[in-house]
């Protein structure tokens, strides 16, 4: 176990009555906000007019960007900045799911920096100083309001990848779990997928971590795999809904992760798929998973597939151990695949193995290996890939 140091800097207003908090919450930052969204669902649904009077009842003035992508590109978070700069704006107030959450962090950073945003990947240039960065949350997946990290797009370069400082976590996030009951079913199983990958990417770790954490996040996976089917078939069940989000938040919010040495590496995988194909997140998640569980199964790393599916799938611990691992793996499948529904494999997404070689080399970065729960090098990566391939 690792020694850390927590501080969660994040205010959370949640519930029906969240988004009543905006205006002041948003006037302890600045007189001017950019209000960041995407494709304009918010307009319908009334989470818009109900932040833009929250903000203007508050005295602030308010600018706008729309248009922010799934998978959002660097080209929204450059006009964020513009925008930004050219108006003295102050805070951010980003509506929606992940994908805007992510391009308001890199845009509060660029707000403060006196180069290209894209170089806070290619260069590795901090992103610290920021503005003020406050989020409504549309969607319950990647627990961007809550964390410190962002990933953005460069269809250019065709690279996915990740940043993120602690001036860039959310100041204050409005969580109302009615906010997601339109979220579409396909979106949601994603969604649900991504939460769990987020849990997945911390509990699979040989170096150890607190007995007190691996509960937690037994109970957090519990979470997901019962109320991911229930959103599903009942959108409008405020219970389920509630609990995937806050679910969502703390799964990535440093509190499982902090005192263990987990290194991420199905996300890095999942990274070059978004990135050459532009395809959902949560779905490449799901794809990858339980392949990338089989590839990795071992006598050293047997035990936590035995965690995992006495504690979590209820199996039978006097079984075989490997016997044990493959029950679990199945059982992932069948989560993501039956009781959510998605695609289970690269085919049926369109998707051949035309780019493997190269997403590979690029998943496993400069160093040529990707260190996590086993080692991965470019041959391992593009093993995992052509396994998912066929079911």
């Amino acid at each position: 176990m690792n020694n850390f140091t927590y501080d969660i800097g994040t205010r959370i207003h949640f519930g029906r009555d969240a988004l009543d908090y905006i205006g002041k919450e948003a006037k302890k930052y600045s007189d001017k906000i950019l209000l960041t969204y995407g494709g304009g669902s918010i307009k319908k649904n009334g989470v818009y007019d109900k932040a833009i009077k929250e903000l203007e009842d508050a005295g602030i003035e308010v600018f706008e960007l729309s248009g922010i992508q799934p998978n959002p590109r660097i080209d929204s978070v450059r006009e964020g900045v513009r925008i930004i700069k050219e108006n003295k704006i102050g805070a951010i107030l980003a509506v929606g799911g992940g994908s805007t959450i992510d391009a308001a962090k890199f845009m509060a950073a660029g707000a403060c920096a006196d180069f290209d945003p894209w170089e806070f990947i290619s260069e590795g240039k901090p992103m610290s100083p920021a503005i003020p960065l406050l989020t409504v949350l549309t969607m319950a997946a990647t627990g961007s309001e809550m964390d410190c990290g962002g990933v953005i797009t460069n269809p250019e370069t065709k690279e996915k990848l990740s940043s993120g400082h602690a001036d860039t976590r959310p100041k204050v996030s409005f969580l109302n779990p009615e906010l997601t009951y339109t979220v579409p079913k396909f979106q949601t199983a994603a969604g649900s997928a991504d939460i769990l990958s987020h849990i997945f990417e911390t509990y699979f770790n040989i170096d150890g971590t607190m007995f007190m954490l691996d509960r937690i996040m037994e109970a957090l996976m519990k979470t997901v795999i019962k109320y991911g089917p229930i959103a599903l078939k009942d959108p409008e069940n405020y219970e389920a809904r509630a609990n995937l989000m806050w679910a969502s938040s703390w799964a990535i919010n440093d509190f499982i992760s902090d005192s263990s040495k987990a290194a991420w590496t199905v996300h890095p995988i999942e990274h070059e798929l978004s990135a050459f194909y532009d395809i959902t997140h949560g779905l490449g998640l799901a794809i990858l998973t339980p392949r990338w569980m089989e590839y990795c199964l071992s006598e050293k790393t047997v035990h936590k597939y035995v965690d995992l599916g006495v504690n979590v799938f209820d199996l039978d611990k006097e079984g075989d151990p490997m016997e044990i691992a493959r029950q679990t793996i199945e059982k992932v499948r069948e989560f993501f695949f039956e009781d959510l529904g998605l695609d289970s494999n690269l085919r049926k997404i369109g998707i051949d193995e035309e780019h493997f070689e190269e997403m590979s080399i690029k998943a496993c970065g400069k160093a040529g290996v990707k260190k996590g729960f086993i080692d991965l090098k470019p041959s391992d990566v593009k093993k995992i890939y052509q396994m998912c391939l066929e079911d």
